[in-house]
């Protein structure tokens, strides 16, 4: 009796899955559509820097047939996604942060160099509207740390026709990276006047990201973003930021972009 009645249940479950199989070999049929985007973008010269530099920002994203493309906040590290199930989505991030010398400072400091960033994410989309994130990534050379952050953004979109985010962000690092940016050891102190400060890890900085893409007619189109910061905790007490960087900072860039590929009407 509760196999003949599991019976029409079974059928219903195989038929299910057998048309989402169908829908997505139909899906992976159509053909693919791209956007690049290239423009350039104002950041701080290094963490806690109140000079700004000015660095390339390059979009990339793909889609298919006139799916939307997926929504990738203007602050998040590079990564495909490796896992992906409903909301879920797990990766690797790949982050760079650019070298800093004394002189970048204006002070004699120990220089810091280039930094590759790796590490992982993982986000949950609750809806479309809706999504968190969290990135962990260890500084291989440079500052040596690890650094990571938090967030939450809120999504509203015409499809490919016009998309605005905005939302918070937490910044969190461990010692080695603070003391590379903020600290200031005997040897320096020395050399520059400066306190000696040995910072701890915690919480480095607290603030909000917003981006904002529009299509310009069928192939290009604009894509810009803002971003603050304000140190807290170690870092805000830095004498390197005090007396040389500012707590306050703001990032910001705008690109053109071009679409192209199957579904663009």
């Amino acid at each position: 009796m509760l196999a003949a009645a599991a019976v029409p249940i079974l059928i219903a479950g195989w038929s299910a899955a057998a048309s989402a199989q169908d829908g997505e070999k139909a899906e992976k049929k159509e053909p693919r559509r791209y956007r690049v985007g290239l423009g350039a973008q104002m950041v701080p010269s290094y963490p806690g820097s109140d000079d700004h530099s000015m660095r390339p920002l390059v979009d990339l994203s793909r889609s298919r047939g006139s799916k939307p493309f997926d929504f990738e906040a203007p602050d998040e590290s590079f990564g495909p996604s490796l896992v992906r199930k409903g909301g879920l989505e797990i990766g690797p991030a790949l982050n760079f942060e650019g070298s800093r010398s004394g002189s970048d400072v204006g002070a004699d400091l120990d220089k810091v160099d280039f930094t590759v960033e790796g590490g992982a994410y993982v986000q949950y989309a609750f809806s479309p509207k809706f999504r968190v994130r969290t990135e962990l990534r260890r500084g291989l050379g440079g500052h040596d740390g690890w650094t990571g952050q938090a967030g939450a953004d809120f999504v509203a979109r015409d499809g490919d026709e016009w998309l605005f985010s905005v939302g918070p962000r937490v910044t969190w690092s461990d010692g080695r990276y603070q003391r590379a940016y903020f600290g200031v050891t005997n040897a320096e102190s020395v050399r520059t006047g400066l306190a000696a400060y040995r910072p701890g890890a915690g919480v480095q900085a607290v603030g909000a990201t917003a981006g904002f893409l529009t299509q310009l007619g069928k192939n290009f189109g604009l894509y810009s973003y803002a971003k603050y910061d304000r140190l807290i905790g170690d870092s805000a007490d830095s004498p390197v930021v005090r007396v040389h960087g500012s707590r306050d900072q703001l990032s910001g860039g705008l690109a053109l972009t071009y679409t192209w590929g199957g579904g663009v009407k």
